[in-house]
């Protein structure tokens, strides 16, 4: 077994094909870290949330890591991890509509894609003004590994 580093191409090729990973955030030196699924597309991480702990978090210190993780046969495994700053599609300017039907656009193609975001663990009644929201992380840095079976060439 031995572990070796991937380049930015071979990142950039597994978060273009994983949909669900880990998103990691800090408030007052607090780590916070949910499950979440995203679309990656030039060079950004879309995704849907209700309001809640992490959107607060991340409002308050806008920046997060993604860590999306992939099992191999027997012991292998690839993990990529982004450093980026995250940003809420909201608001009612031109822009911020294309930004936000182009999140829809891309999560919408994926069964299940609302679900960690959408589902709360408890029943409480949302207040009008707290709908879902669409946010991105750019991806400011990757990097990842991969564990390979056999000898290092």
């Amino acid at each position: 077994m031995w572990v070796r580093s991937l380049s930015t191409l071979d990142c950039s090729k597994i978060l273009a094909r994983s949909h669900f990973g880990h998103l990691g955030c800090s408030k007052d030196g607090r780590p916070y870290v949910v499950p979440f699924y995203f679309c990656y597309s030039d060079n950004r991480l879309y995704a849907f949330s209700m309001p809640g702990k992490k959107i607060d978090f991340m409002r308050a210190n806008p920046c997060v890591c993604v860590l999306v993780d992939e099992r191999g046969s027997g012991r292998e495994w690839r993990s990529v991890l982004v450093d980026g700053r995250f940003e809420e599609l909201k608001g009612d300017t031109p822009q911020n509509k294309i930004d936000q039907e182009h999140a829809w656009n891309l999560l919408s193609k994926h069964v299940n894609w609302w679900e960690p975001g959408g589902l709360k663990p408890d029943q409480r009644p949302i207040a009008e003004h707290s709908s879902h929201l669409f946010f991105r992380i750019y991806v400011e840095q990757v990097s990842g590994r991969e564990a390979v079976e056999g000898e290092q060439s």
